[in-house]
């Protein structure tokens, strides 16, 4: 950000260029990004509650701990304060997004989610370990926001209202914070290196005491910092977990850096025994750089999750009787008319009051080239308009729009956890316990076989084992996992969908709609007059033209010249006239009642068939039938390939399914199906063994999509669908679905890696550590060095296409 570039005072957005609101606090002009928030912040300054800023700007990682502090969380308890962040649901509950500050593994993600849940009011509590954000759903009558945030800070956490702004300001904060400590840590380690150095040359060719002495006050000096400002959150943490009776990694990191700390400052003062501030400053550096790689790839993948927030504007340019106006977008309502220069992002859901323009809608979808749209055509909230200045008329306000709608679906999914996650952090925590008792039976044993190297060497065990790696196996693969979906343009909308997906037996797809584009095309024209075929279709769109009914679309492109009058039957078909000549098209036996005789019988084909005729007999057959989306054919290839049985479930007539099948290449169907019955057939199939997944598009797919293993919603679903199903195709492009199965696939085999890489390294550690093989700096490089591969081997999914 430049210097001219101004963050709002209240929600720290960038101020749009040419914006200029302000407001005067306590002697300073504040700038913000819309009227908007300078009347909230005027609602706060003007109710005497203008500390909320300064608790707000706190983000020092120190928890309140006076009744003045805790007094001032009550201001999140103000509606104006809480329509930053929390939303209201359909069942009156209310629900907010945090990041979480001080969170360090998942033991603080399992004491978070075990405390909070259990609170008055609370429904359900819910953190990504990945990108420390945390989802609050709670009833307000039971329970003000305010007293969830105090019980939050009374177990040592810091909750930030999450924006994804404000959200990056605070990875900048850690950063400087990590950067800082590592910097001491660094220096000290160093220097008190060459001074242990100088220790243990002098033992090898005798030292005079007092030089011993001065060297290892010296020591003492160097390497205090070190310990109590470097790796002060390990102590935190630590006293913590012990205050909540909950073990984490933190427990043994901190009772072996303070065990040796205090052991040698034992040794400086009584000039007695051995010193180890080589030994913890080391530790303490390797440890720290450690967590230090695994910061910056958390914050990697947290703030590719808010690429999609920043997708949407601060502001539009609104039009009304007095011309344009630029409004916050909050303020946009259903009816608005906003204009959308080039380069500019679409506010809000709209529908496009422009002839034509062209939409860059890959950052929603996955692709690359943008979308032509024309008058009348939906454009969505969020994507970029590429070519000339449009009109957008707004359907939708910014809260309720798709692009809210997509990141609420992503944070619910990225919050739920999948079996395999929920197994690893119960082993973790049990496994500390584990490291501890182990740690304190070697102690004992080499005191009687040898007490000098008794304290190093259970220094070593308790720094090797910690399960780093163990807890981080999981969560970082599937954050990455999801991420990935989303950029190819699978939203992903549950948390287990990733697990099903690599473990499915088969793929059972509806027609029309998601086998099939669902929008009529006419695929045969037969003419019984000798009229050429050019002629009739010319001829039966005129008519078309007048109709409304979805059929009347196959007619479309032959437009030309609309009738001179029309009739439309309910259920019959249109009659209507052109030049004179009366024509009618629809059933057979509605379109011969113009004309003496019977209506012929139309060829043996599939299809809808339609009649037309005019006064002196029938002159032509059009069928009109659905047409395969183009990629359907590899798609379902490519799923066979990969060893799944591909299915169809439809309701469509059982001639019109078997031309679709056999066209796709799809053996198993079955067509003629209710909801219900669609249902049936899967828990039956489901009940033989296979895990199913199913796409679906319709109303009538929500019971199938309910009831199967997984189940994907194509992007024209109904609304319905969408929330029914775990994950929407946005993209509506079928070879998505394969590739996200060997995504799965391939995510599932990391995180078996990953817990197989961080079982054997701690199977292997340990038993090197509890013979003497392993000093305390091996120990914390071979800790730091487990947690490093595990979270570069699941960034590979990043990189997947």
């Amino acid at each position: 950000m430049s210097d001219s570039q101004k963050l709002c005072f209240h929600c720290s957005t960038l101020v749009p260029s040419g914006v200029n609101i302000e407001l005067a606090i306590k002697g300073k002009q504040e700038s913000f990004c819309c009227p908007a928030c300078r009347a909230v912040t005027q609602t706060i300054l003007g109710s005497g509650l203008d500390q909320y800023y300064k608790h707000r700007d706190n983000a020092n990682g120190e928890r309140p701990t006076s009744q003045e502090d805790e007094n001032q969380l009550s201001l999140y308890d103000s509606d104006a304060v809480q329509s930053q962040f929390v939303r209201t649901l359909a069942d009156g509950t209310k629900e907010a997004t945090f990041v979480i500050e001080g969170i360090h593994c998942a033991a603080c993600v399992w004491l978070l989610e075990k405390h909070i849940g259990s609170q008055p009011g609370a429904m359900s509590f819910n953190v990504n370990l990945t990108n420390h954000r945390a989802r609050l759903i709670w009833h307000p009558e039971q329970a003000p926001l305010s007293d969830l945030m105090k019980s939050i800070q009374s177990i040592g956490y810091t909750p930030h209202p999450y924006h994804p702004n404000q959200e990056e300001q605070l990875y900048q904060q850690e950063k400087r914070r990590a950067i800082y400590r590592l910097g001491i840590a660094g220096v000290g380690m160093m220097q008190v290196m060459m001074m242990a150095a100088a220790l243990y040359l002098g033992a090898a060719y005798v030292m005079e005491d007092n030089i011993q002495t001065f060297i290892r006050w010296t020591s003492f000096i160097v390497a205090t910092p070190v310990v109590l400002y470097a790796a002060r959150p390990f102590f935190t943490a630590a006293l913590r977990d012990i205050r909540t009776r909950h073990l984490s990694m933190d427990v043994p990191v901190s009772i072996a850096v303070g065990g040796a700390y205090l052991a040698s400052i034992w040794a400086t003062f009584t000039r007695s025994g051995e010193v180890y501030y080589d030994s913890v400053s080391m530790f303490t550096f390797f440890l720290l750089i450690g967590r230090y790689f695994e910061m910056q790839a958390r914050h990697r993948t947290g703030l590719a999750g808010n690429e999609l927030a920043n997708l949407l504007p601060a502001s539009a340019t609104r039009i009304d009787v007095n011309g344009e106006t630029l409004v916050p977008v909050s303020e946009l309502k259903p009816g608005d008319r906003v204009l959308v220069k080039p380069g500019h992002s679409i506010p809000a859901d709209g529908i496009l009051f422009t002839a034509h323009t062209s939409i860059d809608e890959s950052a929603l979808t996955g692709e690359s080239l943008p979308v032509s749209k024309r008058l009348g055509d939906a454009v969505v909230g969020g994507t970029m308009n590429v070519e000339q200045a449009i009109e957008v008329e707004i359907t939708s306000s910014a809260d309720q729009s798709r692009m809210t709608a997509i990141l609420n679906l992503l944070d619910r999914a990225q919050a739920e956890k999948p079996k395999v996650a929920m197994i690893a952090d119960r082993v973790a925590s049990y496994f500390v316990a584990g490291v501890l008792i182990t740690a304190l039976a070697v102690g004992i044993t080499w005191w009687q076989i040898k007490p000098e190297d008794a304290f190093w060497i259970t220094l070593s065990v308790l720094v090797v084992t910690c399960p780093c790696a163990l807890s981080l196996a999981t969560p970082t693969a599937l954050t990455a996992a999801i991420g990935t979906l989303r950029k190819i343009g699978l939203l992903v909308t549950r948390g287990h969908v990733l697990e099903s997906l690599a473990s499915s037996t088969s793929v059972y797809f509806d027609k029309t709609g998601t086998l099939t584009t669902g929008q009529l095309s006419l695929r045969a024209t037969h003419s019984l007059n000798g009229e050429s075929i050019e002629d009739l279709t010319r001829l039966a769109a005129a008519v078309e033209s007048r109709s409304e009914h979805p059929i009347a679309s196959a007619f479309t492109p032959f437009f030309e010249v609309a009738a001179d009058s029309a009739t439309n039957y309910v259920g019959e078909g249109i009659e209507g006239s052109l030049n004179g000549r009366t024509i009618r098209i629809g059933k057979p036996v509605f379109a011969a009642q113009i004309y003496p005789g019977e209506a012929p019988a139309h060829p043996d084909e599939t299809g809808i068939w339609l009649l037309m005729s005019d006064t002196s007999g029938p002159i032509a057959w059009f069928v009109i039938d659905d047409q395969l989306r183009p990629e359907a054919v590899d798609a379902v290839k490519q799923l066979q390939s990969l060893g799944l049985k591909v299915g169809m479930l439809t309701g469509d007539q059982p001639a019109n399914a078997a031309r679709i099948a056999n066209e796709l290449g799809i053996d198993h169907f079955e067509a003629n199906l209710a909801p219900e019955s669609k249902l049936e057939r899967v828990k039956a199939l489901q009940a033989g063994g296979e895990k199913i997944l199913m796409v679906g598009d319709g109303i009538n797919d929500i019971p199938v999509l309910t009831g199967a293993q997984t189940s994907i919603a194509m992007n024209g679903a109904t609304d319905l669908a969408k929330t029914s199903a775990d994950a929407v195709l946005v993209s509506s492009d079928l070879l998505r679905i394969p590739q996200a199965i060997k995504l799965a696939r391939k995510t599932g085999n990391i995180i078996r890696q990953n817990i197989g890489w961080a079982l054997i390294y701690n199977l292997l550690a340990l038993p090197l550590a509890a013979t003497g093989f392993i000093a305390p700096w091996m120990a914390a490089i071979g800790m730091s060095a487990s947690s490093l591969v595990v979270v570069g081997n699941a960034l590979r999914l990043i990189s997947q296409k």
